[in-house]
């Protein structure tokens, strides 16, 4: 019978369509992003096609910018969907609001090697990408007219990936996104009943009762949310309590970058090479640390389609519970 389930945090409902129920392999994926006529702007030795990087790791000192010999680059949109020059110069037009497109829009540069997935980099290499996207919420967060930081990745077409060479983006925004508000006021609610962070509580009712936890390590916890949009959704949150992304200490990379690969390898055994978002959550910029909220990251692969039901409602069909996803990822060989 299917089930209606309620997210605890955005109260959203869910409909758990059971009798649609599917073993991995039903889930079949057109994967194909858009082909560059053998030109990629994103590989070593093109760094001329790209706006000049605005961070660098890998590269020697003594090499010039925009030179070929680095691990990662950051480098601003070439198409951006804000750009930073200019003044918000907010205005109200009778009961409209309006502001000018200000913000920055970045692309991560996960490796220099066009055939490599992000799944697939050696743990030092995505390592990187971890610590650039640190580096570049502290650097923006700087200026006083952006609000939040909206880190992400889109891979594969169906996941809105536009180039093929692995890479990530980065978006500060003037104004908090509706989805991070909804989750801030959610949080909050719960905290001024229980005196706890609901995610704190989630994670230790997940390692206890053992059915949706996926995979586990020091400093870090992946689990299947007992109210997924998506077959396979997953989170990975930090097992300390922690509001701020930016201000994860040095020592959790590792752990981070470790169950982050394992998460993503688990995820391509199961559905191989599967489209996916996967989406920083961070507390807004310049805010003081909160004891309602925890910093997360958000794995949702694109496996099943968003259709008027979906678009008139709010609510998700997915065809697999989440006990079922676990059970699968969990039963992987890696």
């Amino acid at each position: 019978m299917p089930e209606l389930r309620k997210d605890p945090i955005l109260g959203r409902w869910i409909i758990i369509a059971q009798e649609r129920g599917k073993r991995p392999t039903d889930f079949y994926t057109e994967n194909k992003v858009r082909s560059t006529g053998g030109f990629c702007p994103l590989c070593s030795g093109n760094e001329h096609s790209t706006p000049h990087e605005v961070l660098v790791y890998g590269r020697a000192p003594s090499a010039p910018p925009d030179s070929p010999g680095w691990k990662l680059r950051v480098v601003p949109n070439k198409f951006p969907a804000l750009i930073i020059e200019g003044n918000l110069d907010k205005e109200g037009d009778g009961l409209y609001d309006r502001m000018n497109g200000i913000g920055a829009h970045e692309v991560i540069i996960d490796t220099p090697r066009h055939d490599v997935r992000f799944t697939d980099l050696p743990p030092e290499e995505m390592q990187l990408a971890f610590l650039a996207f640190q580096s570049r919420i502290h650097d923006l967060s700087r200026d006083p007219r952006f609000n939040y930081v909206m880190v992400f990745k889109n891979y594969g077409s169906a996941a809105g990936a536009s180039l093929e060479h692995s890479h990530s983006q980065l978006i500060a925004l003037p104004v908090l996104p509706r989805m991070i508000t909804s989750e801030l006021a959610g949080c909050l609610s719960y905290y001024q009943y229980k005196d706890r962070c609901i995610y704190c509580d989630i994670i230790r009712q997940e390692l206890r009762q053992d059915v949706r936890l996926v995979c586990q390590n020091e400093f870090f916890v992946t689990l299947t949310p007992f109210a997924p949009r998506s077959p396979f959704e997953l989170w990975i949150l930090p097992r300390q309590h922690s509001s701020s992304y930016a201000s994860m200490p040095e020592s959790w990379l590792p752990s981070l970058t470790a169950i982050f690969s394992e998460t993503l390898r688990r995820l391509d055994a199961c559905v191989p090479d599967a489209p996916y978002n996967f989406l920083l959550h961070t507390h807004p910029m310049r805010s003081e640390p909160l004891d309602h909220y925890h910093w997360h990251f958000e794995i949702v692969p694109k496996l099943t389609s968003f259709a008027g039901f979906e678009w008139g409602t709010g609510f998700y069909i997915n065809p697999m519970p989440p006990e079922q996803s676990c059970a699968f990822l969990k039963e992987v060989r890696l």
